[in-house]
């Protein structure tokens, strides 16, 4: 497969928004699922599901880099990497000679960017708190016991260890034999209850790598978060979940202290659990782990409000790269009464064979290799952006893409959707929910999501009856109302000596 493909599938698999949880009725699952709070706010939801005697567990976390304070952006994916550092017992051979060494560590490494942060900083003092850092992190690495806390998940039949961060949620995951259940509630409530913070410069550099890798050497990375700077003027949603580079830089361990102890509070987390258990087991096993975390303050919430946008933004960033499109359109939350119908619109002009602009664009005219068009980016927590993506193919302008992609939208301002194209997305819909049922991961974690940012587990079912209630008169509606210039943001990469054979070219056929 081409570069290029790599790289939009890549994107695509970033951008797409989460499959909408089905039923075979909410009615079925009421009768498997037990819920309960515990006395410091923690929730759990237990599905039971005696498929195999095996069991998963989601730890999900209601924050998110839209939660990050200025200067620590980042910091909500760098305390994903420390919870699998280990805890006190696990991933040391001396906790306390280590979190001593831990502590000096970060005094002097706050010294360090304090003095680098100076207008005129002293180079000496630089060089003198560098080399004590160096020997801090090495007398700290001494202690570490690599991987233990993997290993032992593992060694225990755990599978699909992993967490991602992204612009709303934090989540944790992976599977365990069901007779390792209390494993599972002993290792993630002692990593959660007091994160040691270890070997968190080094892991660090990693984050800073995966920066390099997926934004700094990545066009289409560059592009993405360009964009958002571009698109947004007051939300944090302009912030990349994986933050700036300075930022990530300069957080210290007392930074990632801080907003652990601000956002990971129990009633700032849903946990669930779907498998072959047993809930009153599970309920019991709950008290006697979590129930011990403190229940802390109420996590803060994002106040800031995305001003209405005034005109249309517009940028073009000249690389020797594939060229490729971005357009937005600021829309709404999830919560919204319009969400489901801009679901919808995407649906039917970009999702499928079938769908308007992949036949017109990538079939019948063969203007693009691939184009796509989704709402909820980059979140669906707080208003995100309705987006449209294309990479053109060669010898075509990036100017005749953003013009047939007008012409579609104008089209559905139009009211030109039949029913039965709204019929059609409605059963991939269906389909792509009742595909969701055989996965405890998407049960759980769908679950969750639901409870944690929309009040309820059940939420997860009634997405489907929203969307069977969205009419063509919705559709022109929300095109109307939302697809206008003046909300809108256009980003572009142009490949200039591409750009430049293609005028060349147009000028001989004249």
């Amino acid at each position: 497969m081409a570069i290029r493909n790599k790289l939009l599938l890549s994107l695509l698999s970033v951008l797409a928004l989460p499959g909408i949880i089905n039923s075979q009725g909410l009615d079925t699952f009421e009768e498997k699922v037990t819920e309960f709070t515990l006395d410091n706010g923690l929730h759990f939801i237990i599905l039971e599901r005696p498929v195999a005697p095996v069991a998963t567990f989601v730890t999900f976390v209601n924050v998110g880099s839209v939660n990050e304070p200025v200067g620590n952006t980042g910091v909500a994916h760098i305390f994903e990497h420390m919870a699998f550092k280990g805890t006190k017992d696990i991933g040391t051979t001396d906790w306390e000679s280590e979190s001593r060494a831990i502590a000096r560590t970060d005094y002097v490494y706050r010294q360090w960017v304090r003095e680098r942060s100076k207008p005129n900083p002293d180079q000496e003092r630089l060089e003198r708190l560098k080399q004590r850092f160096d020997d801090l992190v090495e007398e700290a690495d001494q202690y570490v016991v690599s991987n233990e806390f993997t290993q032992i998940i593992e060694q225990n039949g755990g599978t699909g260890l992993n967490a991602f961060t992204s612009a709303d949620a934090t989540g944790y995951f992976y599977s365990l034999p069901q007779n390792r259940a209390e494993l599972w509630f002993s290792l993630e409530s002692d990593r959660f209850l007091n994160p040691v913070f270890r070997e968190f410069y080094a892991e660090k550099n990693v984050v800073m790598e995966e920066r390099r890798m997926r934004t700094d050497s990545n066009p289409v990375g560059r592009l993405i978060e360009e964009f958002l700077s571009v698109a947004y003027s007051a939300h944090p949603y302009k912030n990349p979940v994986v933050g700036w580079a300075s930022d990530i830089q300069g957080t210290s361990i007392e930074d990632a202290k801080r907003f652990y102890q601000q956002y990971y509070t129990p009633s700032n987390i849903t946990i669930a659990i779907a498998g072959d258990v047993d809930p009153d087991r599970m309920r019991e096993l709950a008290e006697t782990y979590f129930g011990r975390m403190s229940p802390g303050r109420p996590a803060p919430e994002v106040i800031t409000k995305e001003p209405e946008q005034r005109g249309e933004r517009r940028f073009v960033m000249i690389e020797e790269s594939q060229p490729f499109f971005l357009s937005g359109y600021h829309t709404v939350s999830q919560t919204h009464p319009d969400f489901a119908a801009l679901q919808l619109v995407g649906s039917i002009v970009s999702e499928g064979r079938t769908s308007r602009m992949y036949k017109r664009l990538v079939e019948d005219e063969q203007l693009a290799l691939a184009v796509q068009a989704f709402n909820g980016f980059p979140g669906t927590k707080y208003p995100g952006l309705f987006l449209t993506l294309a990479v053109p193919n060669q010898g075509v302008s990036l100017d005749k893409i953003e013009s047939v992609i007008e012409e579609e939208i104008q089209k559905v301002k139009d009211g030109d959707i039949t029913q039965e194209e709204l019929d059609r997305a409605l059963t991939n819909a269906r389909a792509n929910q009742v595909r969701s049922l055989n996965s405890n991961m998407g049960l759980a974690l769908g679950f969750a999501e639901a409870h944690a940012q929309r009040g309820s587990w059940r939420e997860s079912f009634r997405a489907l009856e929203r969307l069977e209630s969205v009419t063509l008169e919705d559709l022109q509606r929300v095109a109307q109302t939302y697809f206008i210039q003046n909300n809108r943001t256009v980003g572009m990469i142009k490949n200039q000596s591409g750009d430049d054979e293609e005028v060349a070219m147009n000028s001989e056929e004249n």
